[in-house]
């Protein structure tokens, strides 16, 4: 009797649906080609590429000037450095942020000083930002959390009536706009290019500026205090962006209106059909970039079990951020204990939730399965 032969291997019976990603670069023909052709140029270092993607930059945010880094930390770093932040300044900002907001201030050899957020919008409530000022106070530095633009016409104010700088830490808010103002054009601007951004390049950072004598300062601090080569005319660093990360930003920078349209989309279907959370309010006179999309669980709520339930059903989530800066050791040692209510109950109870621009309707309808079910 013959053997029967074997069966063909068949591909396992998926017993779920695909998980959907928190987050997801949106990368296509277009980046991959453009890297291709600086691998083929032989130019990889800082060259054309990254002058091309500056410039563009520069025009989409309404900038005289925009400065590539290489990375958001680097480019809020040069952005205090050029504003003589050092031993001896004070620092205000937001003490719900991605550490890097603060470090950079301590690379500085100045101190931080927090204002606490409005438990809303996330973002430092101007009411408690006045309070914070003090002789010492060198630059106020307002976070754009999640894409979303602070109360710049406050913080301007306040900066004036007490002359201080303005550098806007708008890491997670290209394309975010205040009053029909870009953010990064109300005082120093800072972005971040990571691999998560709105725009990205891997890794990588930008800073925008209306003045001529700043961005020159930068552009000298980010290439080893350097205009012509060896000659140095002060202390610098190594802060610089290669053309090939520059070329996927420019690819990047040329679908970002669309990309951020999906994105607003995404955003406003999860916040018709959520009901079981506190969704994100949008203020008046903003145009969002959702960066994130964050919601709130009610305070005391088991946020633990929230994210193994949407783990359970597919659903990729995160926290950002689980505790305040102000709960670190290395930045305790410097403020000290500090007294911010607001950011401590925020931070204990936000989840972000899908949103990037390769969501499906599928996908948008079992987010909302999966939290409404929490």
């Amino acid at each position: 009797m013959a053997k029967e032969a074997p069966k063909p291997s068949q591909p396992p019976i998926p017993t779920s649906p695909r998980p959907i990603p928190l987050s997801r670069p949106w990368i296509g023909e277009e980046e991959k080609s453009a890297v291709l052709e600086v691998l083929d140029s032989g130019m990889l270092a800082q060259g054309p590429r990254v002058a091309k993607f500056e410039e563009s930059f520069a025009k989409m945010n309404g900038s005289r000037h925009a400065i590539a880094t290489s990375s958001g930390t680097t480019a809020l770093h040069l952005a205090l450095l050029a504003h003589d932040v050092g031993p001896g300044d004070e620092v205000i900002t937001s003490p719900f942020t991605f550490i890097a907001s603060v470090n950079s201030i301590l690379f500085t050899g100045a101190t931080p000083v927090f204002a606490d957020i409005d438990d809303e919008t996330f973002n430092i409530d101007p009411a408690r930002l006045e309070a914070a000022i003090t002789p010492r106070t060198k630059v106020i530095m307002p976070v754009h959390l999640y894409g979303m633009a602070a109360d710049m016409d406050e913080m301007q104010d306040i900066a004036t009536r007490h002359n201080v700088d303005i550098v806007e830490d708008a890491c997670q808010a290209v394309g975010a706009t205040y009053g029909g103002r870009h953010v990064g054009t109300f005082g120093t601007g800072v972005f971040s290019l990571y691999a998560t951004k709105n725009v990205m390049t891997g890794e990588g950072g930008m800073i925008t500026t209306d003045d001529d004598e700043l961005a020159d300062r930068m552009r000298l601090l980010r290439n080893h205090g350097m205009r012509k080569r060896y000659q140095y005319e002060m202390l610098g660093y190594n802060f610089r962006l290669n053309d090939v990360l520059a070329a996927i930003g420019h690819a990047q920078l040329e679908r970002m209106r669309e990309a951020t349209d999906r994105r607003r989309k995404n955003a406003q279907f999860l916040t018709d059909q959520i009901e079981s959370v506190t969704t994100p309010r949008v203020k008046e006179g903003r145009d969002h970039v959702w960066h994130q999309y964050t919601v709130r669980l009610p305070d005391g709520a088991d946020r633990d079990a929230a994210l193994a339930s949407l783990e359970e059903a597919g659903v990729g989530a995160g926290v950002f951020y689980p505790l305040g800066a102000h709960r670190f050791p290395h930045i305790r040692e410097v403020v000290g204990d500090v007294d911010l209510p607001v950011t401590d109950r925020v931070a204990a109870s936000v989840i972000s939730l899908p949103v990037h621009p390769l969501l499906s309707r599928e996908d948008l309808e079992r987010i909302v399965a999966a939290v409404n079910a929490l």
